[in-house]
């Protein structure tokens, strides 16, 4: 299974060119689905064959999610009275929640997520971290085993369903969403940036490209809309001259596609299945993956953060996590059981602001976590790279 991730800045067409590629794909006699929250493109695009139209409605899943739990809690809270299902009001990060459940269903070939402008996807894409994050702070794995010991008490009889209860029986369900997570494939989740050729839309590009690196994942191709050439006046000439310029700039960030402009909307699925004739949608993701290097009597690991700025970019260590926060994104990277037994020397932005720029930290072994006969084999390893 393949999962196609559409976004973009808001006004860019994402919507419309998710759902050609759905069609190109049913078409080609791939079962596939489509997961948008903007409803059909066209008129008549959930009847074409292979395809599945899946709009995404967040007050639909908040009722749906509310009517499957508010018996259980109305069980172990008498004293409340609780509302009715059509009562109840999304929080926020709902439309994230929901679009993120209905991905990790998922059965086809290919999935086309249509995740809007980039400032809603950002959200999707940081939603499956931010989950584990809180799920194992919460509820770590220790808890989470006493929880299943005191849930199989409860079914048996043995123990009273209190409220601590009603919170342990979304962990299951969490998990499994969390396990069935298609973000977390970044070889098989490929992202098209679908932008205007105008000036502002590099900045926008670039930044969502830094901040997919942060979650792993890396743009496969950028769809250019271009209106078609015009007069040989002034104005064509510099419009023409600022749309190659801002081209060239988008193609630093992943191969660019150019998508001729139609003068009106599509009208009906043949002229929306037009709009990406001839392009090459991308079968494969393009990762983002952080390594650790040996040096000299230390170890670097390296976290690509293309196009960051040094103003942009925050690093602490907590515990066993390496906390990375870029222009307000934020992620905790686990580090592996070596650099957990070491501490941080340092860190730095290499190659600031480019395609290249990577977060580059140094670690080197903490005398108090390595046994001394290891830290000594290690400290003679150093002194002989040093001399060789």
């Amino acid at each position: 299974m393949r999962t196609l991730l559409f976004t973009g800045p808001g006004g860019a067409g994402t919507t419309t060119l998710a759902a050609s590629a759905a069609v190109h794909a049913a078409r080609a006699g791939r079962r596939t689905i489509l997961l948008t929250r903007q409803g059909s493109a066209v008129p008549g695009l959930a009847g074409v064959p292979g395809l599945e139209v899946a709009a995404i409605d967040p007050q639909a899943a908040v009722e749906r999610l509310w009517a499957g739990v508010a018996g259980a809690l109305d069980a172990v809270l008498p004293q409340l009275t609780l509302p009715p299902a059509a009562s109840v009001l999304p929080l926020p990060g709902t439309a994230e929640l929901a679009l993120f459940a209905e991905l990790a269903n998922a059965e086809a070939d290919l999935v086309v997520v249509d995740a809007g402008p980039w400032e809603v996807a950002a959200a999707l894409v940081a939603l499956p971290a931010t989950l584990r994050w809180w799920l194992d702070r919460l509820l770590p794995p220790g808890v989470r085993a006493l929880g299943a010991v005191r849930t199989a008490a409860v079914a048996s009889g043995s123990a009273r369903r209190g409220p601590v209860d009603a919170a342990l029986s979304a962990v299951p369900v969490l998990e499994g969403l969390l396990a069935r997570d298609r973000l977390a494939v970044p070889s098989t989740t490929a992202v098209c940036l679908v932008a205007l050729p105008r000036p502002s839309s590099v900045p926008a590009l670039r930044s969502a490209t830094t901040t997919l690196a942060l979650a792993g994942l890396g743009a496969a191709t950028v769809l250019v809309r271009v209106p078609p050439t015009g007069g040989a006046d002034e104005w064509w000439t510099r419009r023409a001259a600022e749309q190659d310029t801002t081209v060239g700039e988008l193609a630093e960030i992943a191969p660019v596609q150019r998508i001729p402009e139609s003068a009106v909307a599509p009208a009906g699925v043949d002229e929306l299945a037009a709009l990406t004739d001839g392009v090459d949608l991308p079968t494969t993701g393009a990762p983002v993956v952080a390594v650790s290097e040996r040096r000299e009597g230390s170890w670097q690991f390296t976290v690509p953060l293309p196009f960051a700025q040094r103003a942009d970019v925050d690093l602490t260590r907590w515990d066993d996590d390496l906390v990375v926060t870029v222009g307000g994104a934020r992620r905790c990277l686990r580090l592996d059981a070596l650099l957990r037994r070491c501490e941080v020397t340092g860190g730095r932005l290499a190659e600031p602001g480019t395609a290249a720029a990577r977060l580059e930290v140094g670690f080197r072994p903490d005398p108090k976590l390595w046994p001394a006969d290891l830290l000594a084999v290690e400290e003679k390893a150093a002194v002989e790279e040093r001399t060789s």
